[in-house]
């Protein structure tokens, strides 16, 4: 009996990819059917459906799912869900399928992902969307532009995933999925295990970070994303062999797992969060880290919003638990990293430490503090930045 924490919802992983002597066939089959082509976000979708990431859901959101999770967090039937999961296509192909039909699942090249049983069509206001997901509708922001990008219609049905995409060939030590992390935590006699969520590599504030939950729980999993990245962000291969290095120099051995999954971006602040959250329960974890601005882009989100959600919402609405830190940085005083809630001095005795200022570091030929990184990860990120010049 796993002593894990269980799957949200059902309590049990509900994997949508087809088993693996079904796929040929239902490739085969799925030729045949009208072809609906998705955005990067849907296929990242569509795989995480696949994988059980996504339990207990069952397909693409229909019309009171849709207006629930945007409107309040929860579907139809009351499960908790922070954003929705859906599809869209132009209003002329919608026209052309009915209620009942199957049709095949496809990327920007034409590849089959899977298939999709039609049960609802129904048309989305893009603003009520972003205005309840984003807390914005400027165009400026990523997940927004996605969102007013879509069709005008929305397909909802339960999918069958018929491929996992490039991952598991691409990042075989890397890509796990929900039942593989569950397998491995109890391998190792976890209990409890802390997920740290990063799309960027691991600088001095996120050491500080890991460190502080593998103090509290039996393990780390170091759990990247491998999907679209906003540009300017680091390439998924750079940022896996910086993290490695940390880990490899940094880190007891047996405390961490690095491991990466196929969800794209969306960059919506407090309510990524919850999602992280969520999917991260399926995976086996009972803490998520939350630190200065989870999951947020720019001036958006405040950098404590995603702290705060989490006390906004129902008790029981997820059985994981956050892991909030406070912002973080290093005290030339208190000689390390330290936050305000345990750091007394003012900000002339602080190294303010992020992702974004690294970056202009290196395209501006700066200098980089030993505070900021450790040598071992400057090593990697330098090699990737010298290639580019």
């Amino acid at each position: 009996m796993s002593k894990l924490t269980p799957p949200h919802g059902k309590g049990r992983l509900n994997p949508l990819l087809a088993p693996e002597a079904e796929r040929a066939d239902g490739l085969a089959r799925a030729n045949g059917l009208r072809q609906v082509p998705m955005s990067s976000r849907e296929v990242s979708d569509l795989l995480m459906l696949g994988m059980g990431a996504y339990t207990p859901l069952t397909g693409f959101m229909g019309a009171a799912d849709w207006r629930g999770c945007c409107l309040d967090m929860k579907t139809a039937d009351g499960l908790f869900w922070p954003i929705p999961i859906t599809l869209s296509c132009e209003s002329d192909l919608a026209a052309s399928i009915a209620i009942g039909d199957e049709v095949a699942l496809i990327d920007g090249a034409g590849t089959i992902f899977g298939t999709l049983e039609v049960t609802e069509k129904y048309p989305i206001d893009r603003a009520f969307e972003c205005t309840h997901i984003y807390r914005t509708t400027d165009a400026a922001h990523p997940g927004v532009e996605k969102v007013m990008g879509q069709g005008a219609v929305n397909l909802a049905g339960p999918v069958t995933a018929l491929i996992e995409g490039h991952y598991p060939e691409t990042y075989p030590d890397l890509y796990y999925r929900p039942a593989d992390t569950r397998a491995l935590f109890q391998e190792r006699g976890w209990t409890t295990v802390a997920a740290f969520q990063t799309r960027n590599p691991m600088h001095r504030s996120h050491e500080y970070l890991a460190k502080i939950a593998v103090e509290i729980c039996d393990g780390l999993l170091i759990h990247q994303v491998l999907g679209a990245l906003k540009p300017g962000d680091i390439p998924a291969e750079v940022r896996v062999a910086s993290i490695d290095a940390l880990v490899t120099n940094y880190f007891v051995p047996g405390t961490v797992i690095q491991a990466g999954y196929p969800i794209e971006m969306r960059y919506a602040g407090p309510r990524e969060a919850l999602l992280h959250a969520v999917f991260r329960q399926n995976f086996g974890c009972s803490h998520l880290v939350i630190g200065r601005d989870h999951a947020g882009l720019g001036d958006y989100y405040g950098p404590l919003d995603a702290h705060h959600i989490f006390d906004q919402i129902d008790k029981g609405s997820i059985e994981i638990q956050p892991l909030k830190i406070d912002i973080t940085f290093h005290c030339y005083k208190c000689g390390g990293m330290a936050t305000a809630r345990t750091c007394p001095h003012g900000e002339a005795d602080r190294l303010n430490i992020s992702g974004t200022r690294l970056r202009e570091m290196f395209a501006n030929g700066e200098p980089i503090p030993a505070e900021f990184s450790r040598p071992e990860v400057l090593d990697v990120l330098r090699a990737y930045y010298d290639d580019k010049t």
